[in-house]
Order: structure tokens, then C-alpha cells, then sequence
């Protein structure tokens, strides 16, 4: 089983990265995304939120770390992408998952999962800008309300030669419901996917991951808003550890500050 440490914008900065993969088993973990609009961005943007970029794009701890763009144009997503594997990025992470009505009113995130011609050619063009050996991989939801969009939407991820493909089991309109959570729709993709999926999306303890493998077939998790309720979450997931106590939380938050 494979666990990462998925990107939470606002929340999961280098700081918060270094202490939740030194406790926690993490395969991989994502930043903050870089904003890519109009412009090849100077080298102190991605460096700001991707420092480990400076170690090998690794945590202290030795955890692989992404770099993760948001944008719709596909040249300037590209150039970006570019500099981001030239300055030592781990691989290229594009987000089309992103509910926020501030960037979907952009034209970012979830708003191209009504798109996903445009997808497609974002995604193309940062896999023709780098080196085939570095990763390029996407986070998307199930659609912009649809949830049977999803197959579409892989399909021109998968065409346009990403690597991997993370996919929150709800639409961009079922937000952060529990109720909305559709694992059954990862069991479908995952028959018809030719590229590697993880699943993501409600997995709060061990029951939850081991339900959402046995559901969707699919044996790598992405884990976010729960590492931060229970910050061994990756652990928990993994290992079946138990929930960190209280006392060593406070422990964690004082480090932090």
C-alpha cells in the first residue's frame, strides 16, 4: 500500500510537511499549488513554496516531495512546469481538483473539469516540456457535477501521457459531504484506466482506507484534511497504528510554533 500526503492549500507548507513525514511513513507528499496565469515565474516563487527543492526535493525525514501547478494556459503551465523539474522538482503535479469558488472563478481547478480538451492540451504540453523520466502526474474530482464525466476526464489525462492520476471521489458540487463520497466510481475507473490511480477522499482512520481499497480495487491512498486531525493519520492508514494522544499533538503544535 502506498500513502501520500496530499496538498491543502493555506495549510500544508514546508513547515507542516517537514513534521507530518517525520512521524509518518509518507510515500509521497504534494506542496501548496504555484498559480501559473500569464508568466514564466522567477525562481524565489517555487523555491517560497517548495524549499525542499533545495534537498533533493525531499523532507528531512527523506519523503518525496511534488511540485504542484494550478493553471488553464497550457504554454505558460508548460514553461512553468519546466523550471520547476529544471530547478530540481521531484515531478510535475497539476491540480483540476481545486473547489475554491476564488480559483474556479479563474478558470482553474475544478472549473476544467468541464473541459477536458483543455485538459488534455495542459497536460500534454507540460509532458512534451519535460524530461519523459520525471513524472507528471493530476489530481481531479469525479466532474464538475457529473460524477459519470470522470471517464471522459481520465481518458484525456491518460492520452495526454500522465503518469498517475489521484481522483476525489466526489464532484466539484458535492464540495467536502460526507455523503457525497462515490468510491464506486473509482472500481469503474479503475477497470477501464491505463495508468495508475489513487483514490482520495473521506479515509479519516485504517477502517476507512481498508474500505476504500476493498471498494475501488485501488491500493494507493492520498490522505489530506484527516492528517491534520489526527497528524499520525499516514500511520493510521498504513500501519494501523493508533491515534496519536492528545499530549503529543500539543507536543506537535508547539514545535510548529
Amino acid at each position: 500500500m502506498r500513502v501520500i500526503l496530499g496538498p491543502m492549500e493555506g495549510v500544508l507548507d514546508h513547515l507542516m510537511r517537514e513534521i507530518l513525514t517525520n512521524i509518518n511513513d509518507y510515500d509521497l507528499c504534494v506542496t501548496e499549488f504555484v498559480r501559473v496565469i500569464d508568466q514564466l515565474l522567477p525562481d524565489h516563487v517555487f523555491t517560497r513554496i517548495c524549499p525542499e527543492i533545495n534537498t533533493g526535493s525531499k523532507t528531512k525525514s527523506g519523503t518525496p516531495v511534488r511540485t504542484q501547478l494550478l493553471g488553464q494556459e497550457p504554454n505558460w503551465m508548460a514553461e512553468n512546469a519546466f523550471r520547476a523539474v529544471n530547478l530540481g522538482s521531484d515531478g510535475i503535479d497539476l491540480n483540476f481538483g481545486c473547489p475554491a469558488k476564488m480559483v474556479n472563478k479563474s478558470k482553474g481547478g475544478a472549473a476544467l473539469l468541464q473541459h477536458p480538451e483543455l485538459i488534455y492540451q495542459v497536460v500534454k504540453a507540460c509532458r512534451d516540456a519535460i524530461d519523459p523520466t520525471v513524472p507528471v502526474t493530476a489530481k481531479i474530482r469525479l466532474g464538475w457535477e457529473d460524477p459519470n464525466d470522470c471517464f471522459e476526464i481520465v481518458d484525456a489525462i491518460t492520452q495526454a501521457g500522465a503518469n498517475e492520476i489521484t481522483v476525489h471521489a466526489r464532484t466539484k458540487s458535492g464540495g467536502y459531504k460526507a455523503s457525497e463520497i462515490k468510491w464506486e466510481y473509482l472500481a469503474k475507473l479503475k477497470q477501464k484506466a491505463r495508468i495508475p490511480l489513487i483514490a482520495n477522499g473521506e479515509i479519516w482512520n485504517y477502517a476507512d482506507g481498508q474500505r476504500c481499497i476493498e471498494m475501488s480495487g485501488i491500493d494507493s491512498l492520498m490522505v489530506c484534511r484527516g492528517a491534520f486531525n489526527v497528524p499520525n493519520l499516514g500511520n493510521v492508514v498504513k500501519h494501523n497504528h493508533q491515534p496519536m494522544p492528545w499530549h503529543d499533538v500539543v507536543d506537535l503544535l508547539l514545535q510548529y510554533s
